[in-house]
């Protein structure tokens, strides 16, 4: 039992709430996958308990059943990137992208995943290099960026799936990835490099170089990047000159990240 006193709860206190979360935070990587009776012991729930909350997050699409096992769905990430944001990701991001952009002289971003689209929550723009202007704010299809690439790396193999079964993979350019298990297995050897590189699948001309950013538990919880035009930025070139700075910004993210988090637990 944890020995840490629970905060004080007023009349405000909505306690079909406080279950709901309990159910989510149940599962884990140790427990992607529970039976109902599963769930109702992790949470100390009833078993009609357990069962009305399961059932209320899938129809609310955070959770998925076979109609035996119950997992929770890419959705629930929503709430995380929510509060990474929230958190101030864009701040701690900024100054960090304004030194990378100004190391190798090209265009930073970073991102978070929103269903089935990254939205960029900060940027550093040099030369424009696509047809359209990228601001914070801006949407893409997340199977066909850098940055996408990286974020559904941090997915498990069945939320990968899920995402891949659900998402359409429209041909943006004669080099898209519209395969299922073509771009499935580019997620993956994403996971195990630790970046991704996207060469001209957005758009014709340009070429992106993204990483990971994590939490302080190791979850991917955004993605930074730079991006590069083809005709002066080689592949080899990309990987060779962008690379190691990118890894570093990500770094010096992450550790910012991190900070922030412990001063909010301190308070």
């Amino acid at each position: 039992m944890s020995t840490e006193a629970e905060p004080a709860r007023g009349t405000h206190f909505v306690q079909s709430l406080e279950r709901g979360l309990t159910v989510i935070r149940a599962f884990s990587a140790e427990r992607p996958s529970m039976t109902l009776s599963d769930v109702a012991r992790a949470t100390d729930l009833t078993r009609a308990a357990a069962r009305r909350f399961l059932l209320t997050l899938t129809d609310l699409g955070y959770v998925r059943t076979d109609g035996r096992l119950f997992s929770l769905t890419p959705r629930v990430l929503e709430l995380g990137y929510a509060y990474v944001c929230s958190a101030g990701l864009p701040d701690v991001a900024q100054p960090h992208l304004e030194d990378l952009s100004a190391r190798v002289r090209e265009s930073a971003s970073v991102s978070v995943l929103d269903g089935d689209e990254i939205v960029y929550v900060a940027r550093v723009a040099t030369l424009r290099i696509m047809t359209v202007a990228i601001t914070v704010g801006t949407r893409f299809p997340a199977a066909a960026t850098s940055m996408g690439r990286v974020l559904l790396a941090g997915f498990d193999d069945e939320a990968l799936d899920t995402f891949l079964t659900g998402t359409e993979l429209p041909k943006l350019t004669r080099h898209t990835i519209t395969d299922p298990a073509e771009l499935r297995a580019e997620v993956v050897r994403v996971r195990h490099l630790g970046y991704a590189v996207v060469d001209q699948e957005l758009e014709e001309g340009l070429r992106a170089l993204a990483a990971p950013v994590r939490d302080t538990c190791g979850r991917v919880v955004a993605a930074v990047n730079v991006s590069a035009h083809a005709a002066r930025s080689s592949l080899e070139d990309v990987r060779e000159r962008l690379l190691p700075a990118l890894l570093e910004t990500a770094a010096l993210i992450e550790a910012d990240l991190a900070s922030v988090a412990r001063r909010d637990a301190e308070r």
